[in-house]
């Protein structure tokens, strides 16, 4: 058996056609169907039912491909593993964070790391949490920087700090010379909130249900960026970081009084991943932040 027969076998599961695993291989369909029949024959059974429509994995199918994408993750690590500096003279590091950390967290760290590692490539992307597990488990990712809240199992998760959220407004915002706001307050304000694919949101409708609130959701938005210039440019308060105000001139933060709205950041890290220098160094300049 070679390694094209595997690319080959999850390609087809992947795309459900012959055709078109075909096509997105750059192989002829002939000779992608006699690859697969060749490992089908090498294994003893059938991956494919063939008889509908389309196709779908067998039984034995969807459980060889479940092996199949672990072993290449596995070989791919081992590609990075050979070619690990662990004096960081050279390197790759991949980073994926949620949107709301983008403003305030990833610029000193990334700073900080490359201040120190001048010649490690940094690739980072944004993403909500659940895609990130994902991707991190697909091996796209060495480290997320996420929320407390991890779904998989296959996930860990390292606590890197403790975020507030307050209420943000510009300076010339009616609350504006208040040094906190109270849940009453809260209730009766006109908001703009991140859209709900953000967790960030679910965290707030589930403060406000929590306290019986019920303030109104005027403008979304699908960016931090874009909420803060909304809360700049009209009468409207948001819940954010409390850090993105600190780090602009013409917003404030706004404590939550008396029960604040807080979360933890965590870095996300598959288990039982390969751990490259990069990564170790990443993990060992984040963990600290845990103090702040």
């Amino acid at each position: 058996m070679l390694l094209r027969h595997i690319h080959y076998f999850l390609a087809v599961a992947e795309h459900r056609n012959f055709t078109r695993a075909a096509s997105a291989m750059h192989v002829s369909q002939p000779a992608l169907s006699q690859q697969i029949k060749q490992l089908e024959e090498n294994l003893g059974t059938r991956l494919f039912d063939r008889s509908g429509r389309s196709i779908a994995l067998t039984d034995a199918g969807e459980v060889y491909a479940r092996y199949a994408r672990r072993a290449l993750q596995d070989l791919d690590a081992g590609k990075r593993a050979i070619h690990d500096v662990s004096d960081l003279s050279r390197g790759l590091l991949r980073i994926a964070i949620t949107p709301t950390f983008t403003p305030y967290l990833i610029g000193p760290l990334v700073r900080t790391f490359h201040e120190r590692h001048a010649h490690i490539r940094l690739q980072v992307e944004e993403m909500s949490q659940e895609r990130m597990e994902e991707r991190l488990l697909e091996d796209d990712f060495d480290l997320g920087i996420a929320f407390a809240d991890v779904h998989s199992r296959d996930i860990e998760s390292r606590p890197l700090l403790e975020e507030r959220l307050a209420l943000v407004v510009n300076r010339d915002h009616p609350l504006a010379n208040r040094q906190q706001i109270d849940a009453q307050t809260l209730g009766t304000l006109s908001l703009v909130l991140l859209n709900t694919e953000f967790a960030t949101r679910e965290q707030i409708d589930r403060y406000c249900r929590q306290h019986a609130l019920h303030p109104q959701v005027m403008m979304e938005a699908n960016s931090v960026s874009a909420v803060i210039e909304m809360v700049r440019h009209t009468p409207l308060a948001s819940l954010l970081p409390a850090q993105v105000a600190q780090e602009r001139a013409d917003l404030l933060a706004l404590p939550l009084t008396p029960t604040e709205l807080t979360r933890t950041a965590v870095l996300l890290l598959r288990k039982d991943a390969y751990r490259s220098a990069a990564t170790r160094a990443f993990i060992a300049l984040a963990g600290p932040l845990k103090r702040e």
